[in-house]
């Protein structure tokens, strides 16, 4: 072969792929904050306010866009969970993070999983917040909880699936409940 060539070849070699977009996708984090009660493992979720410019009275986990002194996507979590729900970085045992996954509103998420110590005292961002609430694992891990719904999409193609938990009077879908499920891929074989 030649020089060019073999100097290609080890160039992509030494250079792990990565994923490319053909916009610019936003880096950010949410937490995925586990709690117990009981002996029962928990998941707090956020109700959005209808005041926010985004996502309006969506349900969701604290997290959001990355800051530039963030060095790392758990920094981004562990910061915008103190400033949504007063959860302090310092009560979050980080213990990892699940794959990333990119949203039709072109961001780039990390969602990053922690425990902290129930009961908790939160402090919400009522400008972005309404409420936090929990749901057992255990009732997202059951099947009969999650309601898949093929949806075509404009910008992504047809028959894309949009997954829904319906708990309480809350609904868990887009973004957040594929976070779950894939959350669930791991936790599931634990919870018994």
């Amino acid at each position: 072969m030649n020089h060019f060539l073999d100097s290609v070849r080890a160039q992509l070699a030494a250079r792990p792929p990565q994923t490319k977009t053909e916009w610019e996708a936003k880096p950010a984090a949410v937490l995925i904050p586990l709690y117990q009660v009981e002996a029962e493992w928990q998941v707090l979720l956020t109700q959005r306010t209808h005041t926010v410019a985004d996502h309006k009275g969506q349900v969701s986990f604290p997290g959001g866009r990355a800051d530039p002194q963030d060095a790392r996507r758990v920094e981004t979590a562990l910061r915008e969970a103190e400033e949504e729900i007063g959860l302090k970085r310092g009560d979050v045992t980080v213990l990892g993070e699940l794959d990333e996954l990119l949203t039709v509103t072109h961001y780039r998420v990390t969602p990053v999983v922690g425990a902290f110590l129930w009961p908790y005292v939160f402090t919400l961002s009522t400008a972005e917040l309404s409420e936090v609430f929990g749901v057992p694992l255990k009732w997202l891990a059951d099947p009969a909880h999650l309601e898949v719904k093929f949806v075509d999409h404009p910008l992504h193609g047809p028959q894309i699936p949009v997954y829904h938990f319906y708990y309480r009077d809350y609904t868990i879908w887009g973004a957040t409940a594929r976070m779950l499920v894939n959350f669930l891929e791991v936790a599931k074989p634990l919870l018994g």
